[in-house]
């Protein structure tokens, strides 16, 4: 069974899928404690906070509901839904505290595709065809490290920035892991200007991405 926070259907706004149809599966539970997540409701799993899963689908406002459901449930509330993309975009909370095999194949097996987004500090279990996307927290309060396994694994690495010392902790964590990932994308964060500034010079410098949650700008989920 997975722990759901949240379920909705909306367009891509980050990284190599920006613009994309998708749904959106966000999942509950995580312990990292990245400073400046944007998902805080979704950390603890709090048997108070259960609810029926049609609760946690299409929410007016963040909360910190969860509802149980298999795979199987899954894929039957997009088909009630009636939801049109054919991407779905497994997030949280932290989702690879959960083994994500099941979920994915049943919905590569009914056309869909899956991306998943983790910070990289659990191990990956997902197909081969899913898409994995690291946005590795380093030196969160937590205290979990970024994995080499899950650097390996990632199809491309979305990285938030505030300052300097963010992209020199990710250069630092190519050189301790011995990746050099082909897609490397920068993300400011919280549309800062100074971050944004940062995140372009970096990419311009180093030929890498730039990645501005165009979802926050246009105002949707």
């Amino acid at each position: 069974m997975y722990k759901i926070n949240e379920i909705f259907e909306t367009i891509q706004g980050e990284a190599s899928f920006t613009g994309t149809p998708s749904i959106f599966l966000r999942l509950q539970g995580c312990p990292v404690g990245c400073a400046w997540c944007d998902t805080k409701q979704t950390w603890e799993v709090d048997d108070v906070y259960k609810v029926s899963l049609d609760d946690t689908v299409e929410k007016k406002a963040d909360s910190d509901h969860w509802a149980d459901a298999s795979a199987e449930q899954i894929l039957n509330l997009f088909v009630e839904r009636a939801y049109r993309a054919k991407h779905v975009v497994i997030t949280g909370g932290e989702p690879c505290m959960y083994d994500l095999n099941p979920v994915c194949k049943l919905l590569h097996a009914n056309g869909y595709s899956t991306q998943i987004e983790t910070s990289g500090t659990f191990e990956i279990l997902a197909p081969e065809q899913t898409w994995v996307t690291v946005s590795p927290k380093i030196n969160m309060r937590g205290g979990y490290e970024v994995l080499t396994s899950a650097m390996q694994r990632a199809n491309e690495i979305k990285h938030p920035i505030a300052m300097q010392k963010h992209v020199e902790e990710l250069e630092a964590l190519f050189n301790k892991t011995g990746v050099s990932p082909k897609l490397v994308y920068l993300q400011p964060i919280s549309q800062k200007v100074s971050a944004t500034k940062l995140a372009i010079e970096t990419c311009i410098e180093k030929n890498w991405r730039l990645s501005v949650q165009v979802h926050k700008y246009l105002g949707i989920n």
